[in-house]
């Protein structure tokens, strides 16, 4: 049964638990559940449907990964995808892009899973807080808000994860520590 994963950073705690109250703060104050459904990352590869039963197989090719050092990755402030998404900003940084690169090459080569992102929008590395079901109206609303607001954190990336969709929500199938220090 063909089953939907995609690969992510996700931020060490206490880190990921300020994020996730920054977007159930959106949801209880503009509806927008959307982002809840996830826990705070940046997407590294799209989601993308794999057989549940060669999971193995994807674990597997993700654990052969490596990636030749750790990097920190630097949150700043709040910017959007008009007129639907809020995210918080990550600071570009040439070891994220070549690490995303890297990663999409090795899984695209090893198991023929290509990257949506590979088309012409190109890798935005951001964390989502207010997601695609957040009304048109209420983005403003929400954007008024949060365009001025100022958020600074900087985190050291040694891992990635797998995300697996279950129950209608996605949840972290495994971390790979491939980052050499």
């Amino acid at each position: 049964m063909l089953q939907k994963y995609f690969i992510a950073i996700v931020p060490p705690e206490p880190l990921l638990s300020d994020i996730q109250n920054i977007k159930q703060s959106i949801s209880d104050n503009y509806q927008s559940k959307g982002a809840l459904r996830s826990p705070g990352h940046i997407t590294l590869h799209m989601p993308f449907s794999f057989d549940e039963s060669k999971e193995n197989k994807l674990i597997e090719c993700l654990s052969e990964f490596q990636f030749k050092t750790q990097f920190p990755i630097s949150l700043n402030n709040y910017d959007c995808f008009e007129p639907r998404v809020i995210f918080i900003n990550v600071q570009e940084q040439t070891e994220l892009f070549d690490l995303q690169k890297q990663l999409v090459s090795h899984v695209k080569r090893h198991l023929n899973i290509f990257n949506q992102s590979d088309d012409m929008r190109g890798f935005h590395p951001h964390i989502t807080i207010a997601f695609r079901d957040l009304k048109k109206a209420i983005f403003y609303k929400a954007w008024e808000e949060y365009k001025s607001k100022s958020f600074s954190e900087t985190f050291t990336c040694h891992s990635f994860s797998l995300l697996k969709h279950q129950k209608e929500e996605w949840v972290v199938l495994k971390e790979f520590n491939n980052l050499l220090s």
